[in-house]
């Protein structure tokens, strides 16, 4: 299976920390500034990294930005070159495009044009966001520690009707269903015998090793 390919346009704290774990998730990730000074501190970290203008559709369009499965539009404090990038990427035919927005007011103009998901840094860390493009039913995704993860996932139909038991998460990845989220309620401490079902929402706990192998074998 080919890796998927992301373009994260924009390498400032938030896009920076976005484009390395994406690359530490194992995904091919082109970075993409008006600034050569941090291209250059970022071209060994990232599979490509090039200084280019992302409000130039013939720039976008010669980096083939067409071609990949997610674009992630996380320039500064432009508006106006977010807005155009965004623009562009959508114009250009690019599968699934992400923004970042500054204000409630940015966020609003980012979805009218067709964003697929607006991003608002203050309370979307990167590394967040990475692992939820990376899989789609991760729902959440929060560090506890540097060993640590929590993660909201949601059942994929392939495993509704299944038993705690049945998924056997402690033995074959080392960490632990704590809750599930059914319709009628939250099941607090599942027990082995408790069933999930397809759109309910499980929460997994673990080192980031175990939930990340969990979220890539089974939930996607």
């Amino acid at each position: 299976m080919e890796r998927r390919q992301f373009a994260v346009i924009g390498l400032g704290r938030f896009g920076s920390s976005l484009a390395r774990e994406l690359v530490r998730l194992d995904y091919e990730v082109l970075g993409i500034d008006k600034c050569e000074a941090i291209i250059n501190d970022m071209k060994e970290e990232l599979t490509h990294a090039v200084v280019a203008d992302a409000t130039d559709e013939d720039a976008l369009r010669a980096l083939g930005v067409r071609n990949f499965d997610c674009a992630v539009v996380a320039i500064g404090d432009d508006i106006q070159a977010s807005v155009m990038a965004a623009i562009l990427l959508k114009d250009l035919g690019v599968r699934q495009v992400i923004a970042k927005a500054i204000t409630e007011l940015h966020g609003k103009v980012l979805e009218r044009i067709g964003v697929d998901r607006v991003v608002f840094p203050e309370r979307d860390m990167g590394v967040r966001v990475a692992h939820q493009l990376a899989s789609p039913n991760l729902l959440d995704y929060i560090g506890l520690s540097r060993e640590y993860t929590i993660a909201e996932l949601a059942v994929p139909r392939r495993l509704a009707g299944r038993t705690i038991r049945e998924l056997d998460l402690r033995r074959r990845f080392g960490c632990s269903v704590v809750a599930i989220n059914k319709r009628g309620g939250v099941v607090i401490t599942p027990s082995p015998d408790d069933v999930i079902e397809e759109k309910d929402v499980m929460v997994v706990i673990g080192k980031n090793e175990q939930v990340e192998a969990f979220e890539h074998e089974v939930c996607r």
